[in-house]
């Protein structure tokens, strides 16, 4: 069994590995679930977020977490933090995308409290945030539903072309 890194009655969170390439494949090249990254990927981008989670976990001893379900095992889909750059500002961010199967049954907003929880216990850190789409609705209810609250709004580059995000934040002291 993989070690889990934080838990509660729903859900685990573990760290990726390798053998989670296909259970990423399927949340990374839906179309549906990622259109606020403009593209699904392709298996080369599948395999380069992997091994940025796998170098992040190196470096920072975090990044992006497997999400399990407690009951079934059932691989729901990834959460954890990163550090974002947004205008040459480091940010500790709170990230989530779940397998389209499980949307609307609490994984993302609950996944994202326990790294709130880990952020402000293990990390010490006294602030997270979670960087948005604008058009991406059920993310920013997450957000929200956690009592983060905008703090920043700016455009980042996709193919050229200006997409709006914003910046939710929640102080951790």
């Amino acid at each position: 069994m993989q070690n889990r890194i934080i838990e509660n009655d729903q859900l685990y969170l573990r760290e990726l590995t390798s053998d989670d390439f296909e259970d990423l494949s399927l949340i990374l090249q839906d179309e549906e679930t990622m259109y606020a990254y403009e593209a699904a990927f392709t298996k080369q981008q599948v395999s380069d977020w992997l091994n940025w989670n796998l170098k992040s976990y190196q470096e920072y001893g975090f990044g992006l977490w497997a999400i399990i379900d407690q009951k079934s095992k059932d691989f729901i889909g990834q959460c954890g933090i990163v550090y974002s750059d947004v205008e040459d500002e480091p940010l500790l961010e709170i990230g989530y995308l779940v397998n389209k199967r499980y949307w609307n049954k609490g994984y993302a907003s609950s996944a994202s409290q326990l790294c709130m929880a880990y952020a402000k216990d293990k990390l010490k850190a006294e602030k997270i945030c979670s960087i948005i789409r604008d058009t991406n609705l059920s993310s920013r209810k997450v957000a929200e539903k956690n009592g983060m609250i905008i703090i920043k709004q700016f455009d980042k580059d996709y193919s050229g072309r200006p997409v709006r995000h914003f910046v939710y934040s929640l102080d951790l002291n």
